[in-house]
């Protein structure tokens, strides 16, 4: 008789066979040394006038090749679309999520690849593919991307408080980050598409080659994918942040965090008073992002909260760097037009492979 494994040892032996023995995380990064560097870092205001970066559009160079699949939340062990925080009702969770992968011309099979999550896929993707298309065959050192694996991860649904969409990105915990480390990418090195047209696919066990992308409430779920599991995902992009209070109220992290991503620079000093962490970390925000009427009002004010959560990573010696776009609105497309490929090579500048 044939007996299948347990839910929680497939899920062990996937990390396993992703990450190396979980019960030393960090061991992956013994044998490297990130090679750091504060080019780049800082301060940085544009426009009001903005113009398109010709490495974010298609320049003819070779192409790599596109994936997608779906997952059913039904499926998933930390993200089912049926917490008690849901309202389903008003705001409706999707019974399955889409995945999308672009492995970059420039990779060669077997080798163990870096990877990008993109938050609200596709999302950005296009962009990120056009980048990797032209940066990493650049014979410009200073501009060049290694051959990351981009793959966009479709939300639950819907947005704000009381939506699965935020449950995923607005809470306040590892959860994501287990989410897309226990269940995304082992679905990813599954695919049979994938597979076929590369028998070897590996993706690097190393935590510094990890990053992830995300506008809006992705952009806080980006910045807490790091911040709460540093063993997993180190390079963080965050434009617009909703660093405010938009975790759900009836949320057990409320009593730990009750102003959820604004606590990351409220009067808890969550940056300020935490041990640094080996992060690398972009964050963006623009002049006329989501804000109360009041622009004084806590809690909800986008604008300051980006501002403090960019002035508490520098004050605490972060790699980090901060752009202030002028005449700009919330997730603003004139914005990553001009900065992404800027903001994707400082997010990789020091990552040399395993």
């Amino acid at each position: 008789m044939r007996h299948s494994l347990p839910a929680a040892l497939r899920v062990f032996f996937s990390l396993v066979t992703l990450f190396g023995l979980t019960a030393h995380p960090a061991r992956a990064a013994e044998t490297y040394t990130e090679v750091t560097s504060s080019e780049g870092d800082g301060e940085f205001t544009i426009g009001p006038d903005y113009t398109v970066d010709k490495d974010l559009t298609d320049l003819g160079n070779p192409k790599g090749k596109s994936f997608e699949f779906t997952m059913k939340l039904a499926d998933s062990k930390i993200f089912r679309g049926d917490d008690k925080t849901l309202e389903p009702d008003k705001k409706p969770v999707r019974t399955e999520r889409k995945i999308f992968v672009y492995v970059p011309a420039a990779y060669k099979d077997g080798t163990a690849a870096p990877f990008l999550i993109i938050h609200d896929g596709p999302g950005s993707l296009k962009l990120v593919r056009n980048a990797l298309d032209n940066l990493t065959i650049s014979k410009d050192v200073n501009r060049k991307l290694p051959a990351f694996i981009a793959i966009a991860v479709e939300n639950g649904g819907n947005d704000g408080k009381n939506s699965e969409r935020g449950l995923e990105y607005d809470t306040m915990s590892d959860r994501l980050a287990r989410f897309i480390a226990e269940e995304v990418l082992p679905a990813v090195l599954a695919n049979a598409d994938l597979k076929a047209a590369y028998p070897h696919f590996a993706l690097t066990k190393n935590p510094w080659g990890h990053a992830v992308i995300g506008c809006s409430s992705g952009g806080a779920a980006a910045l807490s994918m790091g911040w709460f599991r540093p063993d997993l995902f180190r390079r963080i992009i965050a434009y617009s942040g909703t660093f405010v209070a938009q975790q759900d109220d009836d949320a057990a992290e409320q009593a730990q965090f009750p102003h959820g991503a604004w606590d990351y620079h409220s009067e808890l000093k969550l940056i300020e008073k935490s041990e640094k962490k080996p992060l690398r970390i972009f964050t963006h925000c623009s002049e006329n992002d989501l804000r109360n009427k009041d622009p004084e009002e806590t809690f909800h004010n986008w604008v300051m909260a980006g501002r403090r959560t960019s002035a508490a990573l520098t004050a605490k010696g972060y790699h980090h760097r901060f752009v202030f776009s002028k005449a700009t609105g919330h997730c603003d497309g004139k914005v990553f037009n001009q900065t992404l490929a800027d903001t994707l090579v400082w997010t990789w500048r020091g990552y040399h492979g395993e």
